[in-house]
């Protein structure tokens, strides 16, 4: 298995109730809550708030980022979740966010990304079929 820098989730969650959603104070309190319990390290934020419906937000971190851009007239949120190194973080940062905004479905990708070793580790397996 290829070594990868690090691990970025995307998520859109449908059917998030709109007062989860609708208010930069909502957002910040989610992201903030999302960093401190998945023991990520926060370096700045700023959050945003749309008229008449929606906020957007972002944490950087020294991980790299969360992030949410939400539109609650139509209950949904999309959110980015992408750390470097320990990728548990990363996934316990989402699971936060999903489990307090409880969307009725969540669509989500999972990528590795900064891949290495994947050149050595395909020579070392083509290595290993030309030699039986």
């Amino acid at each position: 298995m290829a070594k990868t820098l690090g691990l970025h989730i995307l998520a859109d969650l449908y059917g998030v109730e709109a007062d989860k959603i609708d208010r930069i104070e909502d957002i910040r309190e989610l992201l903030e809550g999302a960093v401190k319990y998945a023991n990520l390290t926060k370096i700045s934020s700023h959050y945003y708030q749309f008229q008449p419906h929606g906020a957007t937000g972002v944490v950087l971190l020294a991980e790299s980022h969360i992030s949410i851009h939400t539109w609650p007239e139509h209950g949904i949120a999309t959110v980015d979740v992408y750390t470097c190194g320990d990728p548990s973080k990363a996934y316990k940062a989402m699971d936060y966010i999903i489990s307090k905004l409880s969307p009725t479905r969540v669509d989500k990708q999972v990528h590795d990304r900064g891949i290495l070793e994947e050149k050595e580790e395909t020579e070392k397996f083509r290595s290993m079929l030309l030699k039986v």
